[in-house]
C-alpha cells in the first residue's frame, strides 16, 4: 500500500519559493551568499535605516537623495541576483558580480562627490570625458541589474527609448532632431528628469517606507490576521472560501507592489482551501489571481503607483485614495459576484461554525488593525504620505512585541532591515529605468507624437481612442511592476486621452487599470500562471477565467472617462454619485452572471447576451439608457426565476 506523505510547513514553503522563482523575476535571488551574506546584511540594514532616517529628518536634495537610494539598490542587486536565474542555488557570488556592485555603487557615488560642479559648472561649460564615462557605465548597469531583478521586457522598452533618443533625426513621422550619445547619456544620468526624475524622487522618499511597512505586517503575522478576518466575515455563506480569498487579497494587495508575489503569498493558503471546498482549480487560482491584482487598485496604497500618480497629475494623494475607492469596491463586487455564481452553479456552501476562526480570538487581535488605521486616518487629514508611513512602522513595531507569536528577536530586527531594502530593489531599479523612458519621452516629444498617431489611427472617434489605448496600455504592461507599468503608460499612452475634454485624473486612472490588468489577461498572465501553479490548472484557462471574473477592470475605465462621476469628478453631487454606484453594481451583476453562466439558474446562450446587454446599458453613463438596461435586467431575472420554478417543479415530478 503507497503510504502519503502529509507535506510540512517547510515543505509548502519551499514549493512557494519555487513558485515565486518560477513566476516571479524579483524572487530569483541567491539565497546561499556563502561569505557575503555579511555585505548584503549591513547594506541592506544600512539602506533601510537610511530611508527610516530621512523620512525623520526629511529627504536630502532629489539628486542626492535618489543616489544614495539607487546606488546602494544596484549593488545589492549585483551581490542578490546572478546572471541567470538557473544559478541561484549556486553557492557564493562571482567575482564578477562583486566588481559590478562596486563600479555600480561608484557610479552613483560619483554624483555625490560631484554635485555641486555637476549642476553649475557642467551645465554651462559642459561634461567631463570622465562624466561621460561614469553616465554611460551608470546607465549600462541599470539596465542590466533591471533584468536581473525585474526582466527583459522594461529593459526592451527602455532601449528603445534610448535608440529612438540617438536616431530619432532617421525616423519618419515620429521623428526629431536625435542626440549624440555623450549629450544623452549624461542627460539622462545627470538630470533630475529621467534615471532621477519623478519615479526614483518617489521611491527614495514615500514608495520604500510603504514597501517596508508591507514587510513588517508579513513578518509580524498581521497579514494572517487579514486572511483570518475575511474567513470569519464571508467564509460562512455561499462559496465563502473563494470570497473570503478575495477579501484578504484585496486587504493584503494594496501593502503589496506586486500582483504576482501577492497571488503567491495569498494563494498558498487561499487556492487549497477552495480546492476543498468544491472549487475547481483554475477557477479557485483565477479567484486569487483577480483579486490579487485588484489589490494594486485598492486605496490606500495602490501597489504605490498612487504616489506617482499625484505628482503627474498635480493631484494630492489624499484626494487620490477618496478618488479611487468607488472603481475600485465596484472592481472587488465584481469578483465578488463572479465567484458567488460560480459557488451557485457548483452548488458549494460556505463552511460551518466550527471551520471559521474563533471570533474570540479574533476580537483580542483587533489591535492589529491600528497601523492600517494609521495610516488611513493620516492621509485623509492631510499629512503627508512619509509621516503616515513612518508613524504605522512604528505603531505595527511596537505592536508586534504585544505577542509572542509576532514579537521579533534581535536577529529578527536586523533581518527585518535587510529584508526590507531586499523587497524594494525591484521597485527601484524599475523606477529607475522607466524614468529613462519618461526621460526620453519628454525630451524628445515623442508622447504627444504617440497621441497624434492614436488619434490619427481611429479618425477622431473618442470611443476607438479609449480602445487603442487599452490595448497600449495592456500590451505596455505586460511583465511590468505596478509602479513601472503605470510610469511607461501615464507617459506613452496617456497623452492621446489627454488630447480630449476628458478631466487629467480620469485619464490617468484609465491607464493605470489597465496596466495593471496586464497582469491576468492573456497570453501574458503571470499572476494567472503563477496561481495555476499552486492550483495545479491549466495556466491559460486560468487567465480566461481571472479576465471574466475581473471583467469590470475593463469596462469600469470606459465608465468613468466618459462619465468623471465614479471619480467624484464633474457633477458629482450626492445623487447622482448614488444612481451611478446602484446601476454600476447591477451592471456589474448582470455581466458576471453572463460571464459565468449562472443567475438564478443556469443561463442559457439567448439569456447571456441579454445580461450582456443590460449590464451594458446599465453602466452607461445616460439615465435614460440605464432605465433600459434596468427594465431588460429585471425581466431577465423574472424569466430566470419562472424558468427555475418550472425546473424544480419537473425535477420533483421526477423523483416522485
Amino acid at each position: 500500500m503507497e503510504v502519503r506523505s502529509v507535506p510540512t510547513k517547510e515543505n509548502q514553503e519551499v514549493d512557494k519559493r519555487e513558485l515565486m522563482k518560477k513566476y516571479d523575476k524579483e524572487s530569483s535571488f541567491r539565497t546561499n551568499l556563502g561569505p557575503w551574506g555579511w555585505l548584503t546584511l549591513i547594506l541592506g540594514s544600512a539602506l533601510t535605516i537610511f530611508q527610516l532616517y530621512t523620512a525623520y529628518r526629511g529627504a536630502y536634495v532629489s539628486l542626492i537623495q535618489g543616489a544614495v537610494h539607487l546606488g546602494a539598490a544596484l549593488c545589492l542587486v549585483y551581490l542578490l541576483y546572478p546572471i541567470k536565474s538557473s544559478l541561484t542555488a549556486k553557492r557564493g557570488i562571482p567575482w564578477y558580480d562583486v566588481l559590478l556592485a562596486a563600479i555600480a555603487l561608484y557610479t552613483n557615488f560619483y554624483i555625490i562627490q560631484n554635485y555641486e560642479r555637476l549642476i553649475n559648472e557642467a551645465i554651462i561649460f559642459g561634461f567631463s570625458y570622465m562624466d561621460q564615462y561614469v553616465a554611460t557605465a551608470g546607465i549600462l548597469l541599470l539596465l542590466e541589474a533591471t533584468r536581473r531583478v525585474v526582466g527583459l521586457p522594461i529593459v526592451i522598452i527602455a532601449m528603445l527609448a534610448l535608440l529612438y533618443g540617438l536616431f530619432g533625426n532617421y525616423i519618419p513621422v515620429i521623428g526629431h532632431a536625435g542626440y549624440d550619445w555623450p549629450t544623452l547619456a549624461t542627460k539622462m544620468f545627470f538630470s533630475s528628469s529621467a534615471i532621477f526624475g519623478i519615479p526614483i524622487q518617489i521611491s527614495s522618499t514615500y514608495i520604500f517606507l510603504f514597501l517596508f511597512f508591507g514587510v513588517i505586517l508579513v513578518k509580524t503575522n498581521i497579514g494572517q490576521f487579514f486572511n483570518d478576518i475575511a474567513l470569519r466575515l464571508t467564509g460562512r455563506y455561499t462559496g465563502g472560501t473563494a470570497k473570503a480569498a478575495v477579501a484578504a487579497s484585496g486587504l493584503q494587495g494594496m501593502v503589496s507592489g506586486s500582483s504576482v508575489a501577492n497571488t503567491v503569498g495569498s494563494g498558498s493558503f487561499t487556492i487549497p482551501m477552495m480546492k476543498n471546498a468544491g472549487f475547481k482549480p483554475h477557477f479557485a487560482a483565477a479567484s486569487e489571481a483577480a483579486a490579487s491584482t485588484g489589490g494594486q487598485l485598492m486605496p490606500p496604497i495602490m501597489g504605490a503607483a498612487a504616489f506617482i500618480m499625484a505628482s503627474y497629475t498635480g493631484t494630492p494623494y489624499n484626494q487620490i485614495i477618496v478618488i479611487a475607492i468607488i472603481p475600485a469596491l465596484l472592481y472587488f463586487s465584481g469578483v465578488f459576484l463572479g465567484t458567488h455564481f460560480e459557488a451557485r452553479k457548483q452548488n458549494i456552501r460556505g463552511l460551518t461554525k466550527e471551520e471559521l476562526p474563533d471570533i474570540t480570538n479574533l476580537m483580542k487581535r483587533l489591535d492589529l488593525f491600528l497601523p492600517l488605521i494609521i495610516i488611513i486616518g493620516f492621509l485623509l487629514a492631510g499629512r503627508t504620505p512619509t509621516y503616515a508611513a513612518l508613524f504605522a512602522i512604528v505603531t505595527a513595531f511596537v505592536i508586534s512585541f504585544l505577542r509572542k507569536d509576532t514579537r521579533m528577536s534581535i536577529k529578527g530586527i536586523i533581518k527585518l532591515l535587510e529584508e526590507g531594502a531586499r523587497v524594494a530593489l525591484p521597485v527601484i531599479a524599475a523606477c529607475a529605468t522607466a524614468g529613462i523612458i519618461a526621460g526620453t519621452v519628454t525630451t524628445t516629444g515623442l508622447g504627444p507624437k504617440i497621441a497624434g498617431g492614436i488619434i490619427d489611427l481611429a479618425q477622431g472617434q473618442f470611443f476607438l481612442v479609449m480602445f487603442f489605448t487599452m490595448i497600449a496600455c495592456i500590451i505596455l504592461g505586460m511583465g511590468l511592476p505596478t509602479t513601472a507599468n503605470y510610469v511607461v503608460t501615464a507617459t506613452m499612452a496617456a497623452p492621446a486621452l489627454l488630447a480630449f475634454d476628458v478631466p487629467v485624473i480620469a485619464v490617468h486612472m484609465f491607464v493605470f487599470y489597465f496596466g495593471i490588468v496586464a497582469d491576468i489577461t492573456p497570453p501574458v498572465c503571470l499572476a494567472a500562471y503563477a496561481g495555476a501553479g499552486i492550483a495545479g490548472a491549466n495556466p491559460m484557462k486560468t487567465g480566461v477565467t481571472a479576465v471574466k471574473l475581473a471583467i469590470a477592470a475593463f469596462i469600469i475605465p470606459y465608465i468613468f472617462v466618459s462619465n468623471p462621476i465614479l471619480l467624484l469628478q464633474g457633477d458629482a453631487n450626492a445623487v447622482n454619485v448614488t444612481i451611478s454606484v446602484a446601476t454600476a453594481l447591477l451592471g456589474m451583476a448582470s455581466i458576471s452572471a453572463a460571464m459565468i453562466g449562472y443567475y438564478v439558474t443556469k443561463v442559457n446562450w439567448f439569456e447571456r447576451v441579454g445580461l450582456i446587454a443590460a449590464g451594458v446599458l446599465l453602466v452607461y453613463p445616460n439615465f435614460i439608457i440605464s432605465l433600459i438596461g434596468l427594465a431588460l435586467f429585471a425581466a431577465l431575472t423574472i424569466f430566470q426565476m419562472v424558468r427555475n420554478k418550472q425546473e424544480s417543479r419537473s425535477e420533483m415530478r421526477a423523483t416522485n
